[in-house]
């Protein structure tokens, strides 16, 4: 038996977030009865349940503002040893999901070593190129990261870039790196239900008559060059912005700066946390326009090439990875997106299955969750072989 210890999701069931979905794919698809999973999880109150076979500790964090992440990881990291200490687990295997807690990792990983325990790592993308963040919490995540790679016994990695970064900038480190994707669920086109029916109705929409964006509402996803160039463009069609939106100074400068509330077309609807519903609304879009520039292999994006016929990303290597031929791609420069956008709405019902059916196989062959979930089982069970 192997016991594997998650750290870093806010926990399972997943409500919202990549690291959250991979873990509920990782323990409801688990197919080996020799792997059992330990996941950290973020609750109002400590409790221990399980969820998909997986042995979850639900930790309380205290109100102390962004510092709350390294805290919980932390906490949740000497949990885990506790555990291991306590059940007299033998070669346990602590996957810490982020590098958020560099500082501290040295000492942590001196205490794993000592119970016989090997430590992975997955950096995720590049924290400390976000927008939101002042410099110094960038400077604090560049630091952190040096230190979560440093004492990596391996770091897995959701993108090919990523994986090339971590190797290129701390060579001198010589990391063990390993890529294994995100996953996504290729699955036939779901039937329009009421629930849809209902959805279009309150948001006066309407079937195949809609460009679509999922993701969280950051700068860096680049929502003023998609709305600008939204607006640029002669589509008849609605822009729909599935997100987290808040009325906070982001989007108040947003709307100042774009003016976005002049034009019908434009419609932010909030979040859909409705697997059902979400899957719906992407597989009967028109269109995807994805904005995304900073992280790894992106979630909505892959469940985008999964369900939406046609798919329209920013031209960077972490897109252009997982895209391929499957896609359409616009840059930064004004009128590229507005353009492409013209364009999509030209193309044929063949032009548009053409890009969808090779969108679809793609995902099939190489980010399909049950491809991920060997990768990672064969991963846990028999340990790293220097695969590239």
């Amino acid at each position: 038996m192997r016991d594997v210890f998650i750290i870093g999701c806010k926990g399972i069931p997943a409500k919202y977030g990549g690291f959250e979905t991979f873990v509920e794919h990782l323990t409801r698809y688990r197919k080996s009865p020799q792997l059992q999973y330990h996941v950290a999880c973020v609750g109002e109150q400590e409790k221990e349940y399980t969820y998909n076979g997986a042995s979850c500790f639900a930790l309380r964090l205290p109100a102390i503002g962004s510092a709350k992440a390294v805290f919980y990881d932390v906490a949740a990291f000497c949990r885990c040893l506790k555990t291991i200490r306590q059940e007299h687990i033998s070669q346990p295997v602590v996957y810490v999901l982020a590098c958020r807690i560099g500082p501290f990792i040295g000492i942590l990983k001196k205490k794993l070593e000592k119970q016989g325990g090997t430590l992975y790592v997955n950096p995720d993308g590049h924290e400390f190129l976000r927008a939101k963040w002042n410099r110094w919490i960038r400077a604090y995540w560049r630091f952190s990261e040096r230190g979560m790679v440093k004492h990596a016994d391996l770091v897995v990695c959701d993108s090919r870039n990523i994986e090339t970064y971590i190797r290129k900038n701390y060579n001198k480190y010589r990391p063990k790196t390993m890529y294994i994707s995100y996953g996504t669920q290729v699955e036939q086109r779901p039937e329009p239900d009421a629930a849809l029916e209902t959805w279009y109705s309150r948001h006066k929409l309407k079937s195949g008559q809609y460009y679509l964006v999922v993701g969280r509402f950051v700068p860096e996803n680049n929502y003023e060059i998609m709305i600008r160039e939204f607006m640029k463009s002669h589509t008849t069609r609605d822009l729909v912005l599935i997100t987290n939106v808040k009325q906070n100074e982001f989007y108040r400068e947003l709307q100042k700066r774009t003016q976005f509330q002049r034009d019908q077309r434009i419609k932010f609807v909030g979040t859909v946390y409705d697997e059902a519903l979400l899957g719906q609304v992407r597989s009967y879009a028109y269109g995807y326009l994805h904005g995304h520039e900073v992280g790894g292999t992106n979630p909505s994006l892959l469940e985008a090439l999964a369900a939406t016929r046609v798919n329209l990303l920013l031209d960077v290597g972490f897109n252009r990875e997982v895209g391929a031929d499957g896609a359409l791609y616009w840059s930064k420069q004004p009128g590229s997106l507005s353009e492409l956008i013209d364009r999509a709405d030209q193309l044929t019902g063949e032009e548009c299955s053409e890009l969808a059916d090779r969108a679809v196989r793609r995902m099939r062959e190489y980010y399909s969750w049950d491809r991920i979930v060997d990768a990672y089982e064969s991963l846990f069970l028999d340990g790293w072989k220097g695969q590239v």
